[in-house]
């Protein structure tokens, strides 16, 4: 091969820092997320103090832990419509197996793990077996797990609330676990914080560094072709499920030792929330682009505009409206930023 035959091939070309910042798919995110800092920092002083951050995190962390599956399986090319209402169904089977078997609270936690991976399994398995989209498979699993969680809850319990398990052995060194605060500098952090942070390390280096990130991308940008190179295309999307049930796991673990006591009906509506924070993000509904940091920053979007508008002391009726046109401009500017990714390769 000739030097200029070397020199036109593109992948042998070094790529400009600018050129590598405009292929981010976070990068109209993290704009969003510095204007969106930028305009409540100004309308709202309460937003820039210590506690006011400390709140606005806490609440990007109980959203953000569930968006990095989320986007992870939204890279692949898929959905999970069941996503939120499992983190009811985890916290739900924790709390009944620990009070009804009077054990540990830790086998109910171990418990709840298992049956929470296996409905990810599900998932991911249906999929892979009757070739129907995600759509209809999650949903199904979600009417199930709603109907699940409160026939379940009325049977066992006579209400559709949990018993409270705070008297049992365990409980304490479980909270700690999953529901502790951290005191640094005279600020309160919820542990979620660390959860979620390490939650996006983690699928950052599976994404970037890891042969199991290509195939996720391969299997988004298509499966037949993925399949046609030897990538495993189903165990790929049934992995992809057991992470979004692993993390529904963790978030269902601290909203049962955060508030001791579970409703049945919590859930519904927050798989949207986990989407949404993705696309935000960068993620493309068609899958194969986007990334873990990405969604944190989709997450972190929504923590600060929940919180901003009540530091604001506006109605917070008005909080979906301004969620739905960060999502139409986050989209619009993925969407240019892809584009002019593109025009300077």
């Amino acid at each position: 091969m000739t030097a200029t035959a070397l020199a036109a091939d593109e992948r042998l070309l070094r790529t400009s820092p600018l050129r590598r910042l405009l292929g981010r798919p976070e990068l109209g995110s993290v704009v969003g997320a510095l204007a969106v800092f930028l305009f409540f920092a100004l309308v709202a002083d309460s937003f820039v103090r210590a506690a006011g951050l400390s709140t606005v995190l806490y609440a990007a962390s109980t959203i953000g832990i569930m968006a990095v599956p989320v986007a992870l399986l939204m890279i692949g090319g898929e959905f999970d419509l069941s996503a939120g209402v499992m983190v009811t169904s985890s916290a739900l089977i924790s709390s009944m197996f620990s009070f009804q078997m009077t054990a540990n609270v830790w086998v109910g936690v171990g418990v709840s793990l298992l049956v929470t991976l296996a409905i990810g399994f599900f998932n991911g398995f249906m999929l892979t077996r009757t070739g129907l989209p995600s759509f209809i498979i999650t949903l199904g699993t979600f009417l199930m797990l709603t109907g699940t969680n409160l026939g379940f809850t009325k049977l066992i319990s006579g209400t559709v609330s949990t018993k409270t398990i705070a008297d049992m052995e365990g409980f304490e060194s479980a909270r700690a676990v999953f529901a502790s605060v951290l005191t640094v500098g005279g600020v309160d952090f919820k542990i979620t914080i660390l959860w979620w942070l390490g939650l996006v390390a983690l699928a950052s280096w599976i994404l970037l560094r890891t042969r199991v990130g290509n195939w996720i991308f391969a299997v988004g940008g298509g499966k037949d072709a993925a399949r046609a190179v030897g990538v495993p295309v189903d165990r790929t999307r049934i992995g992809l499920y057991m992470g979004v049930s692993l993390a529904a796991w963790i978030a269902g673990q601290h909203l049962l030792f955060s508030f001791d006591v579970v409703q049945s009906g919590e859930g519904a509506g927050k798989e949207l929330t986990y989407i949404i924070a993705a696309v935000i993000g960068g993620c493309l509904i068609t899958g194969g682009y986007g990334s873990a940091i990405g969604s944190a920053v989709g997450a972190l979007i929504f923590g600060m505009t929940d919180k901003g508008i009540v530091f604001a002391e506006w109605n917070p009726d008005w909080f979906k409206f301004f969620l739905g046109a960060m999502l139409l401009l986050a989209t619009l500017l993925n969407a240019w930023v892809r584009k002019r990714a593109e025009a300077t390769k």
